[in-house]
């Protein structure tokens, strides 16, 4: 017997075969018995499945709802990547306290022309003020304020079909925070992306403030006409009384005031005022806050206010400056001190000429042009220093700013950028031959206004007809100028030498983002006026780029000087050979006196420029400047409808002739570049046939405090004798 045959019998072998063979049989049954738990389970899982399957419209239901999840859960991500932004502006724990600065904003002439901020003696506690106040706001404002979380979504929903059904805008669905949100953190800007911002920014309030201080902080900061901002300040102006005091018809009508402060503002529409309040009185009932009874008394005697007359208050601009002031907070400039007096470079007297002449104009011609929006700034091409900012028709009805936050198609009028880019090559003069027929650029064909065709003609004759054609060939022109072997195709000289054109715009000053587009180069992408104003101040003063601004000097609660813009900020750049900008002048000006903007032409002032229109005639601007001011005007429509036919040389042109003709008068005329000096320093005169009645006086652009108080003076008594009569000179 062999060593093999003795182990397999001896005991030891026969009592691990048997080990073996229990284990094997032990996962033999585990397996088996898995497999049968497995198959029972998705037996029953497909049981269940089956009570569960839906057919016909009831699947399609399903379908729907899990497809809509989905898209939700997408539509959120990109949402909040959108809103993440905003979140920089909370970081910190002293995010309110950035935003507690006390303004007092001064003209140019040191006169006080308004506050911007809250003042610690302005906020007074929600417990100090009377219950049927606070009642009085949720219940017109935001019903739901103290249930939802900040987006009240119930109120959205129902603001959407109320909307549906009047076929147009007629109930809002922002909640209070989200109102809050937007009047600490956010601008008036009319996009998608403020709108998310605004929703995420009010689910933040909400988890970092109770209800009493949001509450506490909107009715601080609202905007309720008269140039007053916060509950408080609106009481003084309308009732001369703390908010502490007002009755039930008085805190009606003020809570009747946030939708739209100056249609329902009593100092300018008392009827109006006192509707809308008893719409107040009536929610208040609905709302169970009130019964019919107890304002009874409110609605028999409504709320008179104390006298006040037709205030004037420039709330554009303020609202710019006052951006300007916590953008200098924010950057260390103005140390610790937030209780400030701003001289500003602010004219008044142009200010208000400005917003009558627009809102006159668009009262006239608006009906017939289809347009209800413009919005001009006008500055000091030597410094920047903004005179005047329209932000609309009415800051009312919007306080949205369409001269700072509304991006629009410039059309022609960003063509001198073209022109200046191709000069700057050293390849074109004013007098350099191009050509002016159709040209392609792939599929894209642009054409000129009228699909006129001038052939072979000088480069100022191309730029006072506004024509397409020589534009895009200008582009392509730019970037042959900067040839790279192996890439000299019509599409890459295009492309390179709009990229020559960008930087120009970037050093005139327009920083909103000019994506590369092939109809660049004739005005497509969008820009804002304000950069437009600072891009054509940059012609004006002889190649130096200058950036806008409003505060002159800033004080501190002390009357300690702790900001001077002359001392403080950047002094204007030189970014062009003055030689090219002399040529631009030479070619805008006769754009002005044989092309498309002889509507503007001023007497005894020498101005040059360019019109803009954009396809479909959605947008109309015009850009002038003197030796004094550039002004920069436009005309459209908040929801991009077209105009009637509206182009740059029509309206815009002529309203930018009677306000700069207003600008001009009692002004020491300074040369364009390259001009002859004005002969005689003279007040302009307004090409008007009824032009008969005594105009507002006007102040030189800098003056002295002491000048300011005696010119001060002088004006107070030249209106009492004028008997403060104004009369806008009309176009011809």
């Amino acid at each position: 017997m062999n060593l093999f045959d003795r182990l397999r019998s001896s005991s030891l072998y026969k009592r691990a075969s048997r080990a073996f063979l229990e284990l094997d049989a032990f996962f033999d049954s585990s397996l088996f018995e898995s497999g049968e738990r497995s198959r029972n389970a998705y037996s029953a899982f497909i049981t269940v499945m089956d009570r569960l399957h839906v057919s016909g419209w009831r699947r399609l239901l399903v379908e729907m709802a899990c497809e809509g999840s989905n898209i939700a859960l997408g539509i959120g991500i990109v949402a909040l990547f959108f809103a993440i932004p905003a979140f920089e502006d909370t970081s910190g724990a002293d995010w309110l306290k950035k935003e507690d600065l006390a303004v007092t904003f001064l003209d140019s002439y040191g006169q006080v022309v308004g506050r911007r901020g809250i003042k610690h003696d302005d906020s007074v506690p929600i417990e100090q003020m009377p219950k049927y106040l606070i009642d009085a706001v949720i219940a017109t404002e935001d019903r739901r304020f103290f249930e939802h979380i900040g987006i009240d979504f119930v109120g959205v929903f129902r603001a959407l079909m109320v909307d549906a059904k009047a076929n147009g805008v007629v109930q809002g669905g922002s909640s209070l925070t989200q109102q809050l949100a937007k009047n600490i953190f956010l601008s008036n800007e009319r996009t998608l992306t403020r709108k998310v911002k605004e929703a995420y920014l009010a689910l933040w309030l909400e988890g970092h403030l109770t209800k009493r201080q949001i509450l506490q902080l909107y009715l601080d900061r609202v905007y309720m006409g008269g140039g007053t901002f916060g509950i408080q300040a609106a009481s003084q102006f309308y009732f001369g009384k703390s908010v502490r005091d007002v009755s039930l018809a008085e805190a009606a009508m003020l809570a009747g005031l946030f939708k739209a402060p100056t249609k329902y503002a009593p100092h300018i529409n008392l009827p109006a005022a006192r509707a809308r309040a008893n719409e107040v009185l009536n929610n208040l009932v609905d709302a169970g806050y009130l019964t019919e009874g107890q304002i009874y008394a409110a609605v028999r005697n409504p709320a008179t206010p104390v006298p006040r007359g037709q205030t004037y208050s420039p709330d554009w601009y303020m609202d710019w400056a006052y951006n300007e002031v916590r953008q200098l907070a924010e950057a260390g400039k103005l140390g610790n001190n937030r209780v400030l007096t701003v001289r500003t470079a602010l004219d008044s007297n142009l200010q208000k000429y400005a917003d009558d002449t627009i809102a006159d104009q668009l009262r006239e011609y608006g009906p017939s042009y289809h347009v209800k929006q413009s919005a001009m700034v006008i500055l000091d091409p030597s410094t920047g220093a903004v005179r005047t900012i329209v932000g609309g028709q009415d800051y009312g009805e919007s306080q949205f700013n369409r001269a700072v936050d509304a991006m629009r198609q410039p059309g022609s009028s960003f063509k001198p950028i073209v022109y200046l880019t191709a000069l700057l090559t050293g390849n074109f003069h004013p007098d350099t031959i191009v050509v002016d027929e159709p040209v392609c650029i792939g599929n894209w064909c642009p054409h000129n206004f009228g699909n006129k065709y001038y052939g072979r003609v000088p480069l100022i004759t191309a730029l006072t007809h506004s024509l397409n054609t020589v534009a895009v060939r200008l582009s392509i022109a730019i970037g042959a100028a900067d040839s790279m072997p192996g890439h000299n195709n019509v599409f890459e000289e295009a492309k390179r030498g709009r990229a020559k054109i960008i930087e120009t715009a970037r050093k005139m000053g327009i920083y909103t983002p000019l994506p590369d587009t092939v109809s660049l180069p004739i005005g497509a992408d969008d820009v804002n006026v304000i950069e437009m104003s600072s891009a054509y101040a940059t012609f004006a003063n002889g190649g130096k780029r200058v950036t806008p601004y409003a505060a002159v000097e800033i004080y501190n609660s002390k009357g300690d000087l702790i900001y001077s813009h002359d001392r403080d900020a950047p002094a204007p750049k030189q970014v062009f050979d003055k030689a090219k900008i002399i040529d631009m002048v030479t070619m805008m000006r006769n754009v002005v006196q044989d092309g498309t903007a002889q509507r503007a032409k001023l007497d005894n002032v020498d101005i040059a420029g360019k019109t803009g229109t954009t396809n479909g005639f959605k947008d109309a601007w015009f850009n002038g400047y003197s030796g004094n001011f550039v002004g920069t005007i436009w005309f459209g429509n908040d929801d991009d409808t077209p105009t009637n036919n509206m182009t740059g040389g029509s309206l815009p042109a002529m309203t930018w002739h009677l306000i700069m003709a207003y600008a001009h008068q009692g002004v020491e005329l300074k040369p364009l570049p390259g001009g002859p000096p004005p002969a005689v320093a003279q007040k302009a005169t307004v090409a008007a046939a009824d032009n008969s009645g005594p105009t507002p006086p006007r102040h030189p652009a800098a003056l002295s405090h002491r000048s300011a108080d005696v010119l001060a003076g002088i004006d107070t008594v030249a209106r009492t004798i004028a008997g403060n009569r104004e009369n806008a000179p009309q176009p011809q």
